[in-house]
């Protein structure tokens, strides 16, 4: 069993560090699964969920694989791909599950102040794209997670679903959509700010703002030196603790090269920034209610696949249009424009070489996305809105994403674009990389972590009756049980306070 006390009498049993939905996530559940375990969360900014977590820098919300085409990637053959969409849908389940255990636990007191019911659907014109969601809805109705998506070439049913999108469009021109009324706007910010509300009132955990982890440190004993700086006050101090999560966003990367696990040798990041264009016009808000994603340009990063975005943010309804893709060799959207040059190290030059040789369409593509002007902003927004004008639009900064560089054997070093736990092989360092989709399968990702870096205690029977209450369908695949998926979604649904349908 963990042992329920550092070692050294100065320190918590865990550090998390970074303020967002991971380190929350992995709070709670590890203060669910262990009441006793002690932890300490540091966060360098002055409230949680500053970063990527936030609501207006998360490039998606709610991604459960019902609309975003790049989950869907056409093979060679004309087939369309669909394993990383099942994957990622059925993880957005789990996420579901353990929020609903959440709220009826009373860690969250109110499901619509971070969940909402909002259609998710995919739009394209042209033969060529209209025959590729063609292909993709067949495919996806081989999985019952997708059994409610419906389809349409016909554009009065389209205008029924999207009637901004639709109105004043070529009658002429070759259209389809799926729509899936099951799709949920998730503000993450929310979530996030309300999970590390109740861990602040939990024994054993103390959050700290205006924090600098600075440097981390293996211990004789197993655990690991923590050396923390306060930004205000300018202290110094320094802590033991057996397990540290780096779930930092972009700043993770530098902290796991500081660890200086062997696992953790070889990974660089590519950062990409973002911009929306957010509607200041009330009227053409109401009219909008969905998330209607397109096809990503060629070269793109999946960060910015573009998409008209019905938003709940702060009990008001936003719409977004975006995001457009940067370039900033910042990590994170308040950190250092030296982070991606010192971030260069001897052991991942190469595989930072190999991947930016490997995506030069990548680079022209950002370099092109950073010189636009106001009017190519606009053109691309009148695909999906044919009657916007810039008076209703205004430019908003989103927030700062770092992809994964990785060594490949074959290529010397890969983008990834996902993310990625790395940890020590003795489970007592993990650090999260990458991006999307990161939020919205938050809960999946620490589940993994945790059998990783709390190998005996997961497979204790205590651990397993409690992530089973948890996460009903834990140990589970959805994948081979449509029943249990129907039952779980009809609990989630109800309990969540989500727009009640028939489940196929």
């Amino acid at each position: 069993m963990f042992r329920s006390k550092s070692t050294s009498e100065t320190g918590p049993d865990v550090v998390l560090i970074g303020a967002g939905i991971m380190s929350a996530t992995l709070g709670i559940l590890l203060k669910e699964l262990q009441p006793e375990i002690t932890i300490a969360i540091y966060e360098r900014l002055d409230v949680a969920a500053a970063e990527s977590s936030d609501a207006w820098n998360n490039a998606g919300t709610g991604h459960s694989a019902f609309c975003e085409l790049n989950y869907t990637p056409q093979k060679e053959d004309g087939s369309v791909e669909i394993k990383k969409a099942v994957n990622i849908a059925e993880q957005f389940e789990v996420s579901r599950q353990f929020w609903a255990y959440l709220v009826e636990n009373n860690i969250i007191s109110n499901p619509q102040s971070f969940i909402q019911s909002i259609p998710h659907m995919s739009f394209v014109w042209g033969e060529e794209n209209v025959d590729y969601l063609r292909k993709r809805y067949k495919a996806l109705q081989q999985c019952h997670l997708f059994h409610n998506m419906e389809y349409s070439e016909d554009h009065g049913q389209l205008a029924e679903w999207m009637p901004l999108v639709m109105e004043n469009r070529d009658p002429k021109q070759k259209v389809a959509a799926t729509h899936m009324e099951m799709g949920t706007d998730v503000n993450f910010g929310a979530l996030t700010r309300e999970l590390f509300k109740h861990l602040q009132q939990m024994d054993g955990v103390s959050l700290h703002f205006n924090h600098d982890v600075r440097d981390l440190r293996k211990s004789d004993d197993g655990g690991w030196t923590v050396k923390v700086k306060n930004r205000e006050t300018r202290e110094k101090n320094v802590l033991h603790a057996q397990f540290v999560f780096i779930g930092a966003g972009g700043g993770s990367l530098p902290l796991l090269e500081k660890s200086g696990i062997p696992e953790g040798k070889g990974f660089g990041g590519f950062p990409v920034s973002g911009q929306w264009l957010r509607c200041n016009n009330p009227e053409i808000i109401a009219k909008h209610q969905a998330k209607v994603y397109g096809k990503a340009s060629v070269g793109a990063p999946p960060m910015s696949v573009p998409h008209l975005d019905t938003r709940m943010i702060d009990g008001q309804k936003a719409l977004l249009f975006g995001p457009y893709a940067g370039f900033s060799t910042k990590f994170l959207k308040n950190g250092s424009i030296f982070d991606l040059p010192m971030s260069i190290k001897a052991n991942n030059i190469h595989p930072m070489v190999s991947a930016g040789l490997d995506n030069i369409p990548l680079t022209k593509y950002l370099i092109a996305q950073v010189r636009q002007k106001p009017e190519d902003r606009l053109d691309a927004l009148r695909e999906y809105f044919p009657d916007a004008t810039m008076k209703d639009w205004e430019l908003e900064i989103a927030g700062q994403r770092v992809q994964v560089i990785k060594k490949d054997p074959v290529h010397g070093g890969i983008l990834e674009f996902g993310t990625e736990v790395v940890s020590a092989a003795d489970g007592s360092i993990a650090a999260l990389l990458g991006a999307s989709p990161g939020a919205s399968t938050a809960v999946s990702i620490m589940l993994n972590l945790l059998k990783r870096c709390f190998r005996e205690e997961v497979e204790t029977e205590a651990w397993q009756q409690k992530l089973k209450q948890m996460i009903p369908s834990y140990g589970q695949s959805l994948l081979n049980n449509p029943d249990m998926t129907a039952k779980l979604r009809r609990w989630t649904t109800n309990v969540l306070e989500l727009k009640q349908m028939e489940t196929a």
